[in-house]
Parts: structure tokens; sequence; C-alpha cells
């Protein structure tokens, strides 16, 4: 379980950095509560106690995440020759409880959010949503064909690898 939290912990840390967090701090919140009132056709009110939620919620997101990249650097600089096992374990489990409460208020926010929808529109959300991962995924799909397309004909061609007894120090 704690590994399992540990390498949860790692993922959450690396995505802090993200240009959504950005955004947020930079008042992303308004064009995210705009772009939503377009897509599910929001009334002036819904709108007004979404930014009410998000505002009231995200003060104290963000101080989590602020903690969080400071335990993560804390971490980091706990990687060393002569390091100590026992300071690695607690800065991470530090880590792991403030990115559980990132997510468990994260979570918390959506669900309050979600609750100001009515049902017409979160069904109206659940479709764009829908539509928007399928062209995500034929976008990576496109960038994986290109990608392969691209290491066909590149590197080392037949009969020019390294066989057997022919590798590094052999």
């Amino acid at each position: 379980m704690k590994l399992v939290k540990m390498i949860g912990t790692a993922l959450i840390a690396a995505s802090l950095s993200t240009t959504a967090f950005a955004q947020q701090q930079a008042g992303g919140q308004r064009d995210q509560v705009s772009q939503l009132a377009q897509m599910v056709g929001l009334s002036d009110d819904q709108q007004t106690e979404i930014r009410g939620i998000m505002e009231e919620m995200q003060g104290e997101i963000t101080e989590l995440r602020q903690t969080a990249q400071q335990l993560q650097s804390e971490l980091q600089g706990e990687i060393k020759k002569d390091y100590d096992e026992g300071a690695i374990r607690e800065k991470a489990e530090e880590l792991g409880d403030v990115t559980g409460d990132i997510a468990g208020l994260s979570a918390l926010m959506q669900a309050r959010v979600d609750a100001v929808f009515t049902d017409e529109q979160r069904d109206e959300l659940n479709r764009r949503m829908k539509q928007m991962q399928q062209q995500m995924q034929q976008q990576r799909e496109m960038q994986q064909q290109m990608q392969r397309g691209r290491g066909q004909g590149q590197g080392m061609g037949q009969g020019q690898g390294m066989g057997q007894g022919q590798g590094m120090g052999q």
C-alpha cells in the first residue's frame, strides 16, 4: 500500500507543474466558467454559483499545491550519496498525505460544481467530454503512426545491429 501511495505521490507531484495549474493561478477559472457556460448553456445564476464554489476552494487547493511542491523539492534534496532512508520515507509520506488532500478537495469541488447543473446540462457536458476524449485518442493514434513512420528507414538497417556477442564490453 505504501508503494502504491509513493508511486501515486510521484505522479501527482509531477503533474503539479501543469499548465492547468498556471492557468488557474492567472485567473483561468473565469475562462473555465465562461467556456462551461457556452458548452452547456449555464444561466448567470449558475455561473455565479460555480465561480463562488471555485473561489472558495481554490485558495486552499493552491496552498496545498505549494506545500506539495515544497515537499517534492525537499524529497529530491534527499537523493544523494549519503541518503537517509528514514527522511526519504517521511517526506514521501508527508507528500502523499498532502497530495491526497489535494485530490480530495479537487473531487469535492467537482462534485459541488456538478450539483449546480441540470440533468440536461450534465448530459450535454458528458456528451461533449466523451467527444473530446475520442478526438484526443484519435490525435494520439495519429501521432503514434507518424512516429512509427519516422522510425522506419532510420537507425540501423537490417544486419547492422548488434548481434549476439557484439554488444558493448563483449
